[in-house]
């Protein structure tokens, strides 16, 4: 309470900072330098994530010099994927860049004793060292640039490019009617980094046809206007229709799984629970990793009506997301659902 003019206030908290994009996040890490910040993966549907709200205002009245932030898990999941965050609510104490402890589920006590530990320590940061070994990144970088005939390395997506030179070599290629599948490297910065040693190629976009590299926008741009780039694009075949091969893919397996990555080597937290989930049941599914096919990826969110992956089918029909699996899985109904198929 403060005393004004004869009269009490009570000083308010501001309101947690609620995070948009993975670039926003980024630049407030980065702006806070020295200062803990405390970032709550929350979700809609959790009715849980309340509380968590509840404790960090209070927190927030206590801590002046931390900052608080909030992410809707769902709606960044690169940035959810980057922090293997597989529930809500998640939170995550960073200090200098560097994630220095996190805490999962409901504990108001252990988030309170967490933020007073990690806002008191001094944090030094090391220089970055390759963690990776150079066999292990290229070895990633010969699998991506392999995994479709035409393959595009961009910043962004074809449908939402993040550069004015991707979206330009986009453009080409779609008046070529061009069959490609692209990788997003603003989601992976190992990949980002590493491919240009790997090619030796120090920008982006970058466009390989069977495993080749065969240049940036500029050369591109040259071979179009030379007519050379045509004969080397695979074209889409007009009569394999985008919905028809999507009810081909959905109906590969009774259970079928869009995920990202594969059963065994999951590349995102939703897809290694929903997985787990399944072979908890003893159920054979089939899968798909959409990582692998950006046609497919963004065709069948629309063919679904269902914006984000994992997403899991059985006999042809969407039965839902991961949210919709854990509740079908906490009230008894997924057994059922899947019974058919269970062995």
């Amino acid at each position: 309470l403060r005393h004004i003019s004869g009269r009490y206030h009570v000083k308010m908290a501001a309101p947690i900072v609620d995070i948009k994009s993975v670039e926003a996040f980024d630049e407030f890490i980065k702006n806070a330098k020295n200062s803990l910040v405390v970032v709550h993966f929350w979700a809609d549907f959790a009715v849980q994530c309340n509380q968590i709200n509840d404790v960090i205002t209070e927190l927030m009245k206590q801590y002046a010099g931390v900052k608080f932030i909030k992410v809707e898990a769902e709606e960044l999941p690169d940035l959810s994927e980057k922090h293997n965050i597989i529930a809500v609510p998640t939170i995550l104490y960073i200090k200098c860049g560097k994630v220095l402890d996190r805490l999962d589920g409901v504990h108001p006590a252990e988030l309170t004793k967490k933020v007073q530990k990690w806002n008191d320590a001094v944090v030094v940061t090391p220089l970055r060292s390759n963690v990776v070994p150079k066999e292990d990144i290229n070895e990633r970088c010969k699998k991506l640039l392999n995994s479709a005939s035409c393959m595009l390395f961009m910043k962004g997506t074809p449908d939402e490019p993040r550069c004015g030179f991707s979206r330009q070599l986009i453009a080409i290629l779609k008046s070529h009617n061009a069959q490609f599948s692209s990788f997003n490297i603003l989601a992976d910065e190992e990949i980002r980094q590493g491919l240009k040693t790997f090619s030796n190629w120090p920008t982006y976009p970058q466009l390989y046809i069977s495993g080749e590299l065969v240049g940036g926008l500029d050369i591109i741009k040259e071979m179009n206007e030379s007519d050379e780039l045509a004969s080397m694009l695979p074209k889409i075949d007009a009569s394999n229709n985008l919905e028809e091969r999507l009810k081909t893919l959905i109906s590969q397996s009774p259970v079928m799984l869009f995920m990202k990555g594969s059963p065994d080597h999951p590349e995102c937290g939703f897809s290694r629970t929903i997985c787990g989930i399944l072979n908890d049941h003893n159920v054979t599914f089939g899968h798909f990793n959409i990582l692998q096919d950006d046609q497919v990826r963004q065709g069948l969110k629309k063919y679904s009506n269902w914006p984000t992956y994992p997403q899991l089918y059985v006999k042809g029909e969407l039965l839902g997301g991961l949210d919709i699996i854990k509740e079908m899985k906490e009230s008894g109904d997924l057994e059922e659902a899947l019974s058919p198929t269970a062995s």
